[in-house]
């Protein structure tokens, strides 16, 4: 859990938010984030070629809080994710193939969610922009 917690999340999280939402392209940031995304993968990848699941053979909260972040990895780390973290993509099927999975996921099917990156959206997202630094 610290692993997913302390490494998986935040450069998942910078990865996509450097790839795809940062108001600027900062060719640093996508090179750190992207790397650093793609070796936690490769880790967790690693792993699951030698368990089923990430603590052995039982399915645990581990294998949920993995799936979490890993279920949109080509978002994360581009498209092909799948074809180079094989093991992963067979945990994260396994486990989107479980009912609360499917439940979890449909959420988003239940709720309006805003998409548009219009000026409130970016205002959301990035207030620091808007706000002069003394």
């Amino acid at each position: 859990m610290f692993f997913v917690s302390s490494g998986v999340g935040p450069y998942f999280g910078q990865s996509v938010h450097f790839r795809n939402y940062a108001p600027e392209k900062i060719p640093y940031a996508i090179n750190r984030y992207t790397f650093e995304a793609q070796r936690h993968a490769g880790i967790l990848d690693a792993r699951l070629a030698k368990h089923k699941y990430m603590l052995g053979d039982t399915y645990t909260i581990v294998d949920m809080n993995v799936w979490g972040w890993s279920r949109m990895l080509p978002n994360v780390v581009g498209e092909g994710a799948w074809d180079k973290y094989k093991n992963l993509k067979r945990l994260v099927d396994e486990i989107n193939a479980r009912p609360a999975a499917q439940k979890a996921s449909g959420l988003k099917d239940r709720h309006k969610f805003k998409t548009d990156m219009d000026a409130e959206a970016l205002n959301a997202m990035f207030p620091h922009l808007a706000q002069k630094v003394a």
